[in-house]
């Protein structure tokens, strides 16, 4: 960079909005502080006062709902609510990078292949989950194939069982993964795989030291769009688990419905809330250690 672009870069950082430069982003700075900070912080609010004797909230500070959020019970929950998050993303990292692969180097069906990771999402979310029910339940589609080839003689119990949210989340959250890894093999210059080539780097070693560490971005940023929202998810654990798999967002969602326990509720939110924080730590650390090599 020479020294009079650093020059000007500096002095457009130093100058001070305009008028009309603060006309343009006002919208969204009203929207964010209406939509977003103030529900926030009367959610803060909440967790921090007495739960109303029939529900709600009554006037006072305590600290005893982030207190009881720590007990095992809760621990447990939370424990198996992080286990699963982790363990979808894992799977979707798995199924995903393969795809957005295979797409990055489609050729003229690239945007066919494209289009058919879109589709799922013309259809809502709770349509999808009560088609993985008719699925996984006992008369359903994989016990009638398993029975119909003579591997098993019985329907399994593949409804309402971990195994069952798990496979509803990473049906719902693949195509998370799968776009944003793509985006960075589409970017790839192959070039450089020319060039690993040519030094006489075999196709597993240029995929080691090439591909995979250029499409690391892809994979934190669709790590990321599926972990958070796995760990927040209580449609699909309250569909495909029943009673038998409770998970966070469950437990928010009884905490402000049936239980009418709001201060409880937005405790567990905010600690929901700085777990997604860590990730988001997390991921911007990545992300700038792979800007600085």
């Amino acid at each position: 960079m020479t020294a009079g672009l650093r020059r000007r870069l500096l002095a457009s950082f130093a100058r001070r909005p305009s008028a009309g430069s603060w006309a343009l982003v006002s919208p969204a700075l009203l929207w964010l502080l209406l939509f977003f900070a103030v529900p926030l912080a009367l959610l803060l609010g909440y967790s921090l006062m007495h739960r109303g004797t029939y529900g709600g909230v009554s006037p006072g500070f305590t600290l005893e709902h982030y207190r009881r959020f720590v007990d095992p019970l809760y621990l447990a929950v939370a424990g198996r609510t992080l286990g699963i998050a982790l363990a979808t993303t894992a799977l979707c990292l798995l199924l995903g990078y393969p795809v957005a692969y295979g797409i990055a180097r489609a050729g003229r069906w690239r945007n066919a292949l494209l289009f058919l990771v879109i589709l799922p999402f013309w259809t809502s979310f709770l349509v999808r989950t009560y088609a993985m029910i008719i699925l996984l339940r006992e008369s359903g589609v994989f016990n009638a194939v398993l029975q119909g080839l003579g591997v098993i003689s019985a329907p399994l119990d593949l409804l309402y069982t971990p195994g069952a949210v798990l496979a509803g989340l990473v049906y719902g959250f693949l195509p998370f993964m799968i776009l944003p890894i793509y985006a960075s093999l589409e970017r790839l210059d192959l070039s450089l795989l020319d060039a690993a080539e040519a030094l006489g780097a075999r196709p597993a070693a240029r995929f080691r030291r090439v591909t995979l560490p250029l499409s690391l971005p892809g994979v934190a940023a669709g790590s990321l769009l599926v972990f958070i929202p796995a760990l927040g998810s209580f449609l699909t654990p309250d569909l495909l688990g029943g009673a038998k798999t409770m998970m966070l967002g469950n437990l928010v969602q009884n905490q402000f419905g049936p239980a009418r326990n709001w201060p409880f509720g937005a405790a567990i939110s905010f600690a929901l809330m700085g777990v997604v924080f860590v990730a988001l730590l997390a991921w911007l650390r990545v992300r700038d250690r792979e800007a600085a090599a």
